[in-house]
């Protein structure tokens, strides 16, 4: 019986493409990828044969394809990513960074789209939809191309993209840019600075996504603007929600799932519960940078551990370079922590997050107030959305000191207005009728029943830019009201004209008749 229920799940499942995003962003598809495949559906993920995370998995098929560079080039890559974040960058060596990145995937989209081989076993397939992560938009090209509904799941996309190709109103009054660093509750020099961003952000995309509008343009035989692309998609999962993100206008189709990745508490392993339970009464501090960063410079590191010997708690650093000479006692250096099931234990007080969605996510599902310390990419903003609602305090990376550090770590733990902050987001974060996972499993599942979700496509596609603002309606009210007024005004003149003539005649002395 149980054969025969498992063999009906796999026959009635859909099948679904997948393209992803390497580094961080796939932790948390891979979540839904699993509870998809629990679910009888066939997966089909297409990666490059050099990759971070995209490793092979027994829940699903991994296509490989080949990229111009090695595997040694990636993983060097990343772990200069780390170390550059703690480095002056100026403006020239930061645009040349983002060219490299950007030569660098778009040469690998390349590749994957000239794969002739895997091309015709994808068209071969007869996917049901294709899901991505489109930050790097090879795959809302390819789902051009193979003409599958699409589902996104990402973080947010560069120059605010997203809202405009969904054509969500994002007024800059109001609603922080990429990078912008504010709150939305803006004084006039930041909204300054807010639109000054707004009014750039077409060049900046124009540049950033040049060389894959070029490859569009190759492999899909006609010109498309990035908008235009990733304005065809049928659902798109954002990793964050209202408790987190600002208040702002979204779209039927902008689905928020904000906590996918907050799972439930694990058991500790033996080693971890002992050095939790020694700490006492003065528990414990979680320090991590992220999944991609776990080596800085030595000088760097000897000023943090410097401050963490400042605080009575055990510190728990994910640290995987060489240890600094400086480092106290209550601070244990590991190369992996279960970072969720610590922060999850009644004796975490603070959490030490480079700012990444994911772990910003468990310090709010776990309500750990933080100290953020942003490196790059979205981590700006996210620190300035904790801090804004009282639940951490950020650093800055660059010019921190030790005194800076241990100053923050301390307001964290002791001013217990943190605590009741992160708790309250807590509360309301957890207040919901369904877990984000579960809800990201049903849009997909849902765009793969219905072949996309076009009833939730706004009318506002098909409309041009005039037509959108309502300028053509404006103009023709404006002349119709000219038009009125000047015949009112002609009208009003010939009366008035006629009105003077008949007094002029009426009024005029009538000359006596000589005899």
């Amino acid at each position: 019986l149980v054969l025969f229920l498992a063999f009906w799940s796999l026959a009635d499942g859909g099948k679904l493409l997948v393209v992803p995003q390497d580094g961080s962003h796939w932790l948390s598809m891979r979540m839904v990828l699993e509870k998809l495949w629990e679910k009888g559906h066939e997966i089909v993920a297409v990666v490059p044969d050099a990759a971070l995370f995209l490793k092979s998995s027994q829940s699903f098929t991994i296509k490989t394809y080949s990229v111009p560079y090695t595997q040694e080039f990636v993983d060097q890559s990343y772990q200069e990513l780390g170390q550059k974040s703690f480095e002056t960058l100026k403006l020239s060596v930061l645009l040349s960074n983002i060219s490299e990145l950007t030569n660098m995937y778009s040469s690998a989209c390349r590749h994957l789209l000239s794969d002739k081989e895997l091309m015709k076993y994808l068209q071969d397939s007869k996917f049901d939809a294709i899901m991505m992560d489109p930050v790097l938009p090879c795959g809302p090209i390819l789902a051009e191309y193979l003409s599958l509904p699409s589902v996104y799941f990402m973080r947010g996309l560069p120059c605010t993209l997203d809202y405009k190709a969904m054509q969500a109103p994002s007024p800059v009054s109001y609603v922080p840019r990429t990078f912008s660093s504010t709150s939305d509750h803006m004084t006039f020099p930041e909204r300054v600075k807010n639109f000054l961003i707004g009014l750039s952000e077409p060049l900046l995309c124009h540049l950033f996504y040049l060389k894959y509008k070029s490859l569009a343009y190759e492999f899909l035989q006609r010109d498309v603007s990035m908008q235009e692309l990733f304005s065809q998609a049928s659902v798109i999962l954002m990793r964050y929600d209202f408790v987190f993100e600002y208040p702002r206008p979204i779209m039927p189709n902008m689905v928020y799932i904000g906590g996918i990745n907050c799972q439930q508490k694990k058991p500790l392993s033996k080693e971890f519960e002992a050095m939790v339970n020694a700490s006492g009464e003065h528990g414990i501090v979680v320090f991590s940078l992220g999944s991609m960063v776990s080596e800085i410079p030595m000088k760097k590191a000897m000023e943090i551990a410097e401050a963490l010997g400042t605080v009575p708690q055990t510190v728990f650093w994910r640290y995987t370079g060489k240890a600094p000479p400086n480092l106290p006692k209550n601070v244990k250096l590991v190369k992996w922590l279960p970072q969720n099931d610590l922060l999850a234990h009644p004796k975490t007080r603070a959490f030490i997050t480079h700012g990444g969605s994911h772990g910003v996510y468990e310090g709010i599902c776990n309500a750990v107030p933080m100290v953020l310390m942003p490196l790059f990419g979205d981590q700006m903003d996210n620190a300035k959305r904790v801090e804004s609602r009282g639940a951490g305090l950020t650093l800055n990376i660059l010019e921190m000191t030790s005194k800076d550090i241990s100053n923050a770590l301390k307001a964290v733990i002791n001013d217990k207005t943190y605590k009741e902050n992160i708790q309250r987001l807590s509360d309301l974060h957890l207040d919901r009728p369904i877990h984000p996972l579960d809800l990201a499993v049903h849009w997909v599942e849902f765009v793969m029943r219905h072949k996309g979700a076009p009833h939730l496509r706004p009318a506002a596609h098909d409309l041009n830019w005039v037509q959108y603002h309502s300028l053509d309606v404006i103009a023709f009210l404006a002349a119709v009201t000219l038009l009125s007024l000047f015949i009112a005004f002609k009208c009003c003149l010939c009366c008035c004209r006629r009105c003077f003539c008949k007094k002029g005649r009426t009024g005029k002395p009538t000359k006596a008749k000589s005899h």
